[in-house]
C-alpha cells in the first residue's frame, strides 16, 4: 500500500477510561503514522477537541461522569465537529447498544478488545475522503 492510500499524519482522538485501551490504540495508530490525542473521559475529550481538531474520534461508551453516548451527542451537536466521524468503542456488542450509538450520531461501532487490523481498517474507512 502506498502512502497516498493511507493518509498519514491525521489526528485521531481516543476517548477511553481504560489506560490499557488508550495505550493499545495509541501504539497501533502511531505505528501506522497517525497523530494520537488521548482523553480519559468525555469531559477531558471536550476540553481537548477544540485545540486538536481530530479527523476521527474513537469513544468508549461506559465512562464515568459523561458516558460515550453523551460525549458523541455533544460532539455531533457542535457546529465545528458535526461532520467528524465518531466511532463507538464497547465491550458490549448488543443490537440496542449499536442502535443507541447510531441515534446519537456515531459512524460505526467497534467491539473491544479490538485488533490492530480492525482499528486501522475503521480509521481508513472513515477517513478515506480526507486523503
Amino acid at each position: 500500500m502506498t502512502n497516498s492510500q493511507q493518509p498519514s499524519g491525521l489526528k485521531i482522538m481516543v476517548i477511553d477510561d481504560s489506560s490499557t485501551i488508550r495505550r493499545s490504540a495509541e501504539i497501533f495508530l502511531t505505528q501506522a503514522g497517525y497523530q494520537v490525542v488521548l482523553a480519559d473521559d468525555g469531559f477531558d475529550a471536550l476540553a481537548k477537541i477544540n485545540d486538536h481538531h481530530p479527523a476521527l474520534v474513537f469513544c468508549d461508551i461506559l465512562m464515568p461522569r459523561l458516558d460515550g453516548y453523551q460525549t458523541c451527542a455533544l460532539i455531533k451537536k457542535s457546529a465545528r465537529f458535526h461532520t467528524t466521524p465518531v466511532l463507538m468503542l464497547s465491550s458490549k456488542d448488543g443490537l440496542f447498544d449499536r442502535a443507541r450509538g447510531a441515534m446519537v450520531g456515531s459512524a460505526a461501532y467497534l467491539t473491544k478488545p479490538f485488533s490492530k487490523d480492525s482499528l486501522l481498517a475503521a480509521v481508513r474507512e472513515h477517513t478515506a475522503n480526507l486523503a
